[in-house]
């Protein structure tokens, strides 16, 4: 059994706010794509943020029920166990997954010196699935130091995870979906993250063609200047960092699409992504970002303002397709339309994707009305579709030389993660997954390098055509 925590130490309670959706995973049972997926995450019923502690409060407990009081006093405790136990550590944050047989009410705390938090789980007892969690935690964490589980009195469960630094910790609960029973779900976030572009420009160092652009146009020579000499100076040669931000879909919790075989969506693109990012890491005045770079999701939103947080000039999001039929073959390029789909399946894989709200979205300060907003925003989107459908088209056409297409035009959709008015934005479906032999090319290394060989010749097609101009002292 876990001691009692001291009295003396100070505790903040994580308390539940309203329900909330940015941070969601996409939920695709209801779709085509969604049959052959398996499981994804659900949407977000009820979310927690961390408020300071309160002088007086130390040892405190905030209670974050996830069902009203008089529901969960009747609720039989019977069938209450934990069915699975999953963590999913990562740079960004780490986040443990409890799938329970049923809700259950819980509390939380944070509490410092030293840093942890401590959960609670009531009508619970300590069984071998909430053991598992001791097994899971990997060295490479940065977040969790080790996890404690014991019982703390005959009806709770008392988990406790001792933090390697200070964290922001959100707790939320997910409904049944796709496969998935109810959920609870600790995210520990960083308590001072780093700014992604900061962090972009900290990763660089180092780097010949980095360092190259961060110099500058050469400076003139010595001797008589162009002015002296009577003839016209030319103008400087401008040269800056060219970003590019791949974005593998799903990740975690959310599997995406599930082929035949059990390959999961999630897992092939982002050993494309890999590849594509080791290819143009090559290139001169080029640097590559991932939304994720590892097994963890990242809410649609996050990915639409990390891209913007690096001051991307161009946002590629990786997919595999899936359909009820599995004859369905061919890769597809998407770009944003606010407009209606170019067809039914383009609206059908678009409703699959977007089942997390928009976190991101351009902030104009300048505009005075919401008029004056939303006519700025479709000027900045029309100039955003018309530069997407070129990377469009030149991607297009190079998967197209190493495999077949499903469409030979680029389609449209209102897809969540192409929302960035600012930043060219494509959506590739290498293939569809749910196909037994597109499935087993998908699983080759040797085809996942010729689909990033693809990809990556048709961004720096568009980069020759498009050559970034000059910008801020940052870029």
């Amino acid at each position: 059994m876990l001691l009692p925590l001291h009295a003396a130490q100070a505790s903040a309670p994580i308390r539940v706010g309203q329900p909330s959706r940015p941070g969601s995973a996409p939920a695709r049972a209801s779709t085509p794509k969604a049959a052959a997926s398996g499981r994804t995450a659900a949407t977000r019923t009820a979310s927690a943020s961390v408020a300071p502690a309160k002088a007086g409060t130390a040892g405190g407990i905030q209670r974050t029920a996830l069902e009203t009081p008089a529901k969960a006093a009747a609720a039989s405790t019977d069938n209450r166990a934990i069915a699975a136990v999953r963590m999913w550590p990562s740079r960004e944050y780490t986040r443990v997954t409890f799938e329970l047989t049923q809700a259950i009410p819980f509390r939380a705390r944070l509490i410092d010196n030293p840093n942890r938090v401590i959960l609670d789980l009531e009508g619970l007892e300590v069984e071998s699935k909430v053991r598992e969690l001791l097994g899971k935690i990997s060295t490479n964490d940065p977040f969790v130091r080790q996890v404690r589980v014991g019982q703390f009195n005959p009806e709770t469960l008392r988990i406790v995870f001792d933090l390697k630094q200070a964290v922001a910790p959100q707790v939320f609960t997910l409904k049944p979906a796709a496969g998935y029973q109810h959920r609870l779900v600790l995210d520990l976030y960083p308590k001072h993250p780093v700014d992604p572009l900061e962090q972009l420009i900290a990763d660089a160092n180092g780097k010949t063609h980095d360092s190259k652009a961060a110099s500058g146009p050469k400076q003139a020579s010595k001797g008589k200047s162009s002015a002296a000499s009577g003839k016209k100076a030319p103008a400087p040669e401008v040269t800056r960092t060219f970003t590019v931000v791949l974005d593998p879909g799903h990740g975690g919790e959310d599997p995406g699409a599930t082929g035949p075989m059990g390959t999961h969506e999630k897992t092939v693109v982002l050993a494309v992504a890999h590849k594509v990012k080791k290819l143009l890491a090559k290139e001169e005045n080029l640097r590559v970002v991932l939304t994720r770079d590892d097994d963890y999701y990242v809410p649609l939103g996050k990915r639409v303002s990390k891209a913007r947080g690096v001051r991307a000039d161009l946002f590629v999001s990786i997919h595999a397709d899936a359909f009820v039929k599995p004859d369905a073959r061919g890769s597809s390029v998407f770009v944003l339309s606010n407009h209606g789909a170019s067809s039914l399946g383009a609206k059908w894989l678009a409703r699959n994707e977007n089942r997390a709200d928009l976190i991101g979205g351009v902030n104009i300060k300048t505009a005075s009305t919401p008029e004056t907003a939303s006519l700025l925003m479709d000027l900045y989107t029309t100039s955003q579709i018309r530069d997407s459908k070129v990377l469009a088209k030149r991607v297009l056409a190079e998967l197209g030389q190493i495999g077949r297409l499903h469409k030979a035009s680029v389609e449209q959709a209102n897809f969540a993660v192409l929302r960035s008015p600012d930043v060219p934005s494509v959506l590739v479906e290498t293939a569809f997954i749910s196909n037994p032999d597109e499935e087993k090319r998908l699983r080759h290394p040797q085809y996942q390098d010729e689909l990033a060989r693809a990809i990556a010749r048709g961004i720096l097609d568009y980069r020759k055509l498009n050559p970034p101009g000059p910008r801020g002292k940052l870029s």
